[in-house]
């Protein structure tokens, strides 16, 4: 998010509580995550679903640990604020870490396309869509040099797998997308940048025209996954690709 504000300059588009707002929604959305997403909490009835009616309970989830975080007397970083600026603070946090939700994506995504003609940021409706930039944040490891990226994709696929083995233990409809039986790094990687990455920066880019390096370096990492890596599990990315690759973000 630090690193997204700069590139885009937002720290000069934005008030500074914008950007507060965007930082701490960032650093605190995945807040005591249980490595199950919503999916597996709504289907199993889990204690955070029937907390939150299905509706976003992670994300309900990690702003309520946000919060009691916060109104600790050693991690209270909003105490000087007025009520008002705490109000907008709160809300806007709120705002951004439910934008979070996967579920949302589209229903966001539209919503800023629709806008992006006319953005003005000095209109406090559109200024709400840089909420986007937390979702941004949330799902662009694919972004990062390949040496950074990597590991964390390897994390993720194990959450994944986790969470499709347990959903088979319990008789729970299987994710597909994190089926082992059926996935692969390369086939699944290739799905996630052409079907969620590409659509978003390409519409981000449209505001920000200095992100035109990272959709170039998407459609790159797509097409070659899609024709040269899906057909071996051993190597994810060979020497000669992770050369093109980190040269597009050097």
């Amino acid at each position: 998010m630090y690193g997204l504000i700069w590139l885009t300059d937002l720290r000069n588009k934005l008030e500074r509580i914008d950007l507060f707002i965007m930082l701490t929604s960032a650093l605190c959305h995945d807040l005591d995550h249980p490595g199950y997403n919503n999916v597996y909490q709504i289907n199993a009835q889990t204690d955070l679903a029937l907390r939150y009616n299905d509706i976003s309970p992670l994300e309900n989830h990690h702003c309520a640990i946000a919060f009691g975080i916060l109104s600790k007397p050693e991690c209270n970083i909003l105490k000087n604020l007025s009520s008002e600026q705490y109000k907008q603070v709160r809300g806007g946090m709120i705002k951004c870490i439910l934008a979070t939700d996967m579920a949302r994506h589209n229903e966001i995504l539209n919503k800023f396309k629709v806008t992006l003609p006319v953005f003005d940021f000095k209109n406090k409706e559109h200024k709400e869509l840089m909420k986007i930039m937390v979702k941004v944040s949330d799902i662009s490891n694919e972004a990062r040099p390949m040496a950074v990226a990597e590991p964390w994709l390897d994390c993720l696929l194990q959450e994944f797998f986790n969470q499709s083995d347990t959903e088979k233990l319990k008789g729970l409809p299987v994710t597909p997308f994190m089926d082992r039986d059926k996935v692969s790094k390369p086939s699944s990687q290739t799905n996630f940048i052409r079907f969620v990455l590409l659509p978003l920066f390409t519409e981000l880019t449209k505001l920000f025209p200095c992100l035109e390096v990272h959709l170039q370096f998407f459609h790159c990492t797509s097409n070659v996954l899609y024709l040269h890596l899906r057909k071996s599990e051993k190597g994810y990315f060979t020497k000669k690709f992770k050369k093109l690759a980190d040269s597009f973000l050097s």
